[in-house]
C-alpha cells in the first residue's frame, strides 16, 4: 500500500477472523477511506489494524465497519439488502455488497476448521 512500519502506532488489540482463530495484530494506523462512487460518495480517515499472523504471512490490513466507521460515516446499514447508505455533499450516497461472498463467509464461519471464504457458492 505504499506505508512502512514506521507510521504505525502500537497496538496489542487482537483481532479475531471468521474461524474463531486470533490474529496478532502489529500496530495501527489512521487512512482515508472513501466508499460509494461520484457523485455519491464519502471519504473518512478510520484505523485499520496491521497484522502478521494469516496463513501465507503477507501484511493484511483489516477495517472491521464497526461502530467506529459506521458514525463516522453516519452509514444506515442494511444487512438483509447488503447495502449501506449514507449523507454525502451530492445526497444519499449507496454501497452495495456481494451476495455470493457474504454467503461463502457465513458458511466458512460456521465450519469448525474455519475454511471457506471464496465466492463460488
Amino acid at each position: 500500500m505504499g506505508y512502512n512500519d514506521s507510521r504505525l502506532t502500537p497496538s496489542n488489540a487482537p483481532i479475531y477472523g471468521f474461524n474463531l482463530v486470533e490474529c496478532k495484530v502489529e500496530g495501527a494506523i489512521q487512512l482515508p477511506i472513501t466508499i460509494g462512487e461520484e457523485p455519491g460518495e464519502a471519504t473518512q480517515m478510520l484505523n485499520f489494524q496491521h497484522t502478521i499472523q494469516f496463513p501465507n504471512n503477507t501484511p493484511n490490513y483489516t477495517e472491521h465497519m464497526g461502530r467506529i466507521g459506521i458514525h463516522a460515516f453516519k452509514v444506515v446499514p442494511s444487512t438483509y439488502h447488503i447495502v449501506l447508505k449514507f449523507p454525502t455533499r451530492n445526497g444519499v450516497g449507496e454501497a452495495e455488497g456481494d451476495q455470493k461472498m457474504a454467503r461463502s463467509c457465513y458458511v466458512a464461519a460456521l465450519r469448525p476448521d474455519g475454511t471457506g471464504g471464496s465466492s463460488s457458492l
